[in-house]
């Protein structure tokens, strides 16, 4: 009997994190026109809101998918933490549509070398053919049958014209999965 309305408080719970989450997604392509304001920022609290909100949306039915992150204390780099999360959250969104099996993972692991902090995000989906992986960033490439092709072009102009980084395709297998790699200077 109290089963029923704690799933309907769970669920308007998550509603209203979807609704704050679309206003933040409004503000932040109102910043892309514009130079965002970037600031010191830890890397850990961006890159796991985004993993913990994107985890809780994973399909749950037909599939199995686990999405685990590994980010260590300590990192810092200058970041709009908006739309830094949405670069992870296109790239997790991504990695979720190229695993076809009933299930996989996707894993977004973070560390320092040297002066640059790298940022994989790394699936066990199908893999990107080579003669494909030069077009992945262009404005248009998609492999869906829905959307306009523009999330990866997007990401990429987010990290290295505001961020002043790097996003690229860092290894793909056709059969057994993709590692995006974004870095960024450590501040």
């Amino acid at each position: 009997p109290d089963a029923e309305p704690m799933r309907e408080r769970a669920a308007l719970s998550e509603i209203e994190k979807d609704i704050a989450r679309l206003e933040r997604v409004t503000a932040r392509f109102s910043d892309i026109g514009s130079l965002p304001r970037l600031e010191v920022q830890p890397v850990k609290p961006v890159v796991e809101a985004i993993v913990t909100y994107m985890r809780q949306r994973l399909p749950t039915q037909a599939r199995k998918i686990t999405l685990t992150s590994e980010v260590p204390e300590g990192l810092s780099a200058n970041l709009n933490p908006e739309l830094f999360e949405w670069v992870i959250e296109n790239l997790i969104k991504n990695a979720l549509d190229a695993i076809e099996s009933p299930d996989g993972s996707i894993a977004v692991l973070a560390r320092q070398f040297e002066d640059r902090i790298r940022i994989d995000v790394s699936d066990s989906g199908k893999g990107i053919d080579r003669r494909d992986a030069k077009h992945v960033f262009k404005p248009g490439y998609s492999t869906k049958k829905r959307g306009w092709g523009l999330g990866l072009s997007l990401a990429k102009r987010i990290v290295e014209d505001y961020h002043g980084g790097s996003l690229d395709l860092l290894v793909s297998k056709p059969g057994e999965g993709s590692t995006f790699r974004i870095e960024v200077a450590v501040a």
